[in-house]
């Protein structure tokens, strides 16, 4: 019996360890982004469309480092005319499930701030995005991220008061990987 659980502790270490070569050192994702702005005081909510990017550097084959920063646009808004723009950075951990097959879903958690800046007026605010996604590999080095869905909590000061909008955003593009095997 000794001797069965000392084998099974070998296998299930060099097959961690086989894992854990599996996994890139890191990443770096670009593509399309979708926010949807909800500015609260009884507003309505607002479309803004633009791009995101992130690096992340695998301290593991399951957890990560994430930088991402974002860059959205909206015109015409309310029917004013007006249109602005919001672009968020933000760091934080990320947590993949890697397997033999192609499909790998994660989730992260990244805080930091976003500046919002609209007709002359600029405001920067704390911001936190909460979620995750699939990246379904392509080849060892490329990966299609299929669809990056997140809460987005901003909090701007808007008309002298600081109010929590609570937004959601939505990702998809490619996923370069480097370093591992």
């Amino acid at each position: 019996m000794k001797r069965l659980v000392c084998l099974m502790s070998l296998v299930l270490a060099v097959s961690l360890s086989a894992a854990a070569q599996d996994a890139p050192k890191a990443e770096v994702f670009g593509g399309y982004s979708y926010l949807r702005g909800n500015p609260g005081l009884g507003a309505p909510g607002i479309n803004l469309n633009g791009g995101s990017g992130s690096i992340s550097y695998n301290l593991s084959s399951a957890v990560g480092i994430v930088a991402d920063v974002g860059g959205y646009h909206f015109s015409n808004g309310y029917g004013s005319g007006i249109g602005g723009n919001v672009i968020s950075y933000l760091f934080g951990p990320k947590f993949v499930y890697r397997s033999s097959g192609k499909v790998e879903p994660f989730a992260q958690a990244l805080f930091g701030g976003a500046r919002l800046s609209v007709a002359g007026f600029s405001n920067n605010a704390f911001a936190m995005a909460l979620g995750g996604g699939v990246d379904v590999k392509a080849t060892e080095h490329v990966a299609i991220r299929l669809i990056q869905a997140e809460y987005v909590m901003t909090r701007f000061n808007i008309v002298g008061v600081a109010t929590d909008q609570n937004n959601a955003r939505i990702s998809a593009g490619i996923v370069f990987r480097f370093g591992g095997k």
